[in-house]
């Protein structure tokens, strides 16, 4: 134990301190059912909130089951020794660890299952039937996984201990998770968590989504055809490109506790499917020219996002690359530069514009008559500037004046002339 007293103290607490690491555990299972429960009423009113189902309704150890084995599925194609193998950044102690970079594979390979299963009759419609004791589920093994990772991280070395969850307040250590990157083995509960059951699991829903809709109707509609695809290349480029979130905040800055824990397993599945799980109940007719509209939206979005993230990524790993050599930096004390040309010249987060706009293009199918689809824009744009936020001071702590001078050449933080 000597070892743990040498770690510094976190003194600046975010997201509420105490009283958020008290009560987001509560209100966010609490927000999820909310949501889903409010797109099964038949107007889709997040006003007056609607009532709690009986017990019964709302928890089915076969769910429980069934995440279970999903998870184990995920967990046995992330041990598979297939694609490369990539080392994650420095770390305190000078160490770099190792990560399977496979996540496309196991995203073919599900997808291959079901090819196979569907035919066989596998009923996908009962993801639709029982969203809500999936999602109490889910919540069930995010608290517990977040519980075991706590005491887990209690043992750990001092270089193993995450920057911000170490304040010796255990309800927030507990909260925002006292250990960087937990592992068993050479098995990283981290980064599996972050792309692997909960991301593909969003797919899955999306799909089981479609079935019903064309179960109920004959066919799935236009609407429902453009979410699934839009939210299916979201997730192919994420896994496509999952070295890249070895550099993201996440990984590099954020402990594995609770926040991690639920927003990878439950929030991100059951909430990011609103869209798909809206129009089976409450179909939109969408014309031709309004979807070729929504998809040049989508595309744009992703365009930015995808050019800013590969820029990025490029002079994170390797500032030489002639793809990104030619671009203007500043120098900081810390050896490191920072871009003020190319995309990162445009706005300080391009990646989060592109973000926004295609999180309103999944939403635009829904229509604009109803509120609740548009949920996920306003979450994100509020996570979006919250990350912002969170990503300026950290950046303003490290590079000090170097860090001044590019939000001088750079003034706008998001979106070009607004903000």
């Amino acid at each position: 134990m000597a070892e743990k007293h040498k770690v510094p103290r976190t003194t600046e607490l975010e997201f509420g301190g105490t009283l958020g690491a008290l009560c987001l555990p509560v209100l966010l299972p609490l927000t999820v059912l909310y949501l889903l429960l409010s797109c099964r009423t038949p107007d889709a009113s997040l006003f007056p909130p609607p009532s709690l189902p009986p017990p019964a309704q709302l928890w089915l150890p076969e769910t429980l089951l069934l995440l279970l084995g999903w998870g184990a599925l995920q967990g046995g194609l992330y041990l598979l020794p297939i694609g490369k193998v990539a080392e994650g950044m420095v770390l305190r102690d000078g160490t770099r660890l190792k990560y399977p970079i496979n996540g496309f594979s196991a995203l073919l390979i599900t997808g291959g299952l079901l090819a196979v299963a569907l035919p066989c009759g596998l009923p996908l419609g009962y993801v639709y039937d029982h969203m809500l004791p999936l999602a109490v589920s889910a919540g069930v093994i995010s608290l517990s996984l977040s519980l075991l990772l706590y005491l887990k991280s209690l043992c750990a070395p001092a270089s193993a201990i995450a920057p911000g969850g170490n304040t010796g307040n255990p309800l927030y250590d507990f909260f925002m998770g006292h250990e960087l990157n937990p592992r068993i083995g050479s098995f990283d509960l981290k980064y599996f968590c972050e792309l692997r059951p909960g991301l593909i699991g969003w797919v899955l829903i999306n799909l089981a989504m479609l079935m019903k809709e064309a179960e109920l109707r004959g066919s799935p509609s236009l609407a429902m055809i453009l979410v699934n695809a839009f939210q299916l290349l979201y997730v192919v480029d994420a896994l496509w490109n999952e070295e890249a979130v070895l550099t993201t905040m996440d990984i590099v800055q954020d402990g594995f506790g609770f926040m991690l824990a639920f927003g990878d397993l439950a929030w991100v599945p059951y909430t990011y499917s609103l869209q798909a799980h809206f129009l089976v109940t409450h179909p939109q007719e969408l014309s031709a020219l309004g979807a070729i509209a929504i998809a040049a939206l989508n595309a744009l979005g992703y365009f930015i996002f995808r050019r800013a993230n590969s820029e990025k990524n490029l002079f994170r790993r390797d500032p030489s690359d002639p793809r990104v050599s030619g671009l203007e930096t500043i120098a900081t004390a810390t050896g490191k530069r920072l871009l003020v040309s190319g995309w990162w010249g445009f706005v300080r987060h391009p990646n989060y514009l592109g973000d926004l706009m295609m999180a309103l293009a999944w939403s635009l199918p829904c229509g604009l008559s109803h509120l609740l689809p548009y949920f996920y824009v306003l979450y994100f744009a509020a996570l979006l500037v919250h990350r912002e936020a969170r990503d300026e001071h950290q950046c303003l702590r490290k590079y000090g004046l170097s860090w001044e001078r590019y939000c001088e050449r750079v003034p706008y933080r998001i979106i070009p002339y607004l903000y």
